[in-house]
């Protein structure tokens, strides 16, 4: 009996494009909703051929906090048993900390924004110190760039330790990020997206530092100014940024070196598919990668802008996958 693909996710919105194309191959899925999900510890199988981790460390922000630590313990059983999953526990473990991203990125000898990983608010200002300002500080738990806050001068970061206000970027594992901001020169950032081991496409997105830091390619985010909800209204966009107005895309050619760099990290934290952010400095015209998702809901309007449908080429490459473990499954029963 073929057993079907199981699609772990957290944002019923989300992956619409992603159920409409396993619907229209009739490919066999079961939806596997991560925050209201439970399992048998003592099981030794699973229902599923396959299973594609599509949770979001930005879970938190629209209520279903339970559903990243949850997601974390069910994939690491799945696999303990033996059932393959996409985007496993490595590149989930690398998705929801921006801490494991820095040291990966420097094990790899990779060029990152100068940071540093607190634990304390007390630990903000010395950390700081060791930077050059103007600096950030933004949770390790991240998603939808929440909760990130700049700061000009230490006297600025100093008034806000003090009245209270960077408390909460301690966010749910009580550890931040302090970084250099390094204003992108042009004002756009490069998000270089890999599936399988092989680079998929590359986008410039432009970005109004003033906007704040939140930056979406995809569909749902691409609205109207006047249409778009409030900046807090986390609910509505499938990517790592609450909905908000149009932001310029368009298709980049980023260096060799950068697309081996991502390849590279991929390889590292067992990520399928996924994408990388660098941005260009103009603090000192260096490249720094600075950002890993190993969720991606790619780019809007994806045919028009990069020639193909990003999601077919997914579904091409879970299909593969479903149908190698499914024929073994076949043979051993036979």
């Amino acid at each position: 009996m073929t057993k079907p693909i199981g699609i772990l996710y957290e944002h019923p919105e989300w992956f619409r494009p992603l159920f409409a194309e396993l619907d229209r191959r009739g490919l066999p899925y079961a939806r596997i909703p991560a925050y209201a999900h439970q399992f048998d510890a003592a099981a030794r199988t699973a229902p599923y051929s396959l299973v594609v981790n599509r949770v979001s460390a930005s879970s938190y922000l629209r209520g279903h906090t339970a559903a990243i630590f949850h997601a974390r313990e069910y994939l690491a059983h799945l696999e303990q048993i033996g059932v393959p999953v996409v985007n496993g526990t490595g590149a989930y473990a690398l998705d929801i900390s921006k801490a494991r991203q820095l040291v990966l990125l420097a094990a790899l000898g990779l060029p990152y924004l100068p940071s540093r990983v607190v634990n304390h608010v007390g630990q903000i200002e010395p950390a700081a110190a060791e930077l050059a300002y103007p600096i950030i500080v933004k949770p390790n738990i991240g998603g939808s760039g929440a909760l990130m806050r700049r700061f000009e001068t230490p006297a600025e970061l100093r008034t806000a330790v003090s009245a209270g206000e960077v408390d909460a970027i301690l966010g749910l594992d009580h550890t931040a990020i302090v970084q250099e901001y390094h204003p992108p020169r042009g004002g756009s950032i490069v998000r270089v997206e890999a599936l399988d081991d092989r680079f998929l496409y590359a986008i410039r997105i432009h970005n109004d530092p003033s906007q704040g830091f939140n930056i979406c390619p995809a569909d749902i985010c691409q609205t109207p100014a006047d249409e778009a909800p409030a900046p807090d209204d986390f609910a509505l966009c499938p990517a790592d940024a609450p909905a908000r107005s149009s932001r310029k895309i368009e298709v980049a050619d980023p260096p060799t070196w950068v697309v081996e760099a991502v390849l590279r990290i991929f390889r590292a934290a067992n990520v399928d598919v996924g994408g990388v952010e660098y941005l260009e400095s103009e603090r000192d015209g260096q490249l720094y990668l600075y950002d890993v998702n190993a969720l991606s809901n790619f780019v809007t309007d994806a045919p028009s802008l990069v020639g193909f449908d990003p999601f077919e080429r997914f579904v091409d490459y879970l299909e593969r996958r479903a149908c190698l473990l499914n024929q073994a499954l076949v043979g051993v029963a036979s």
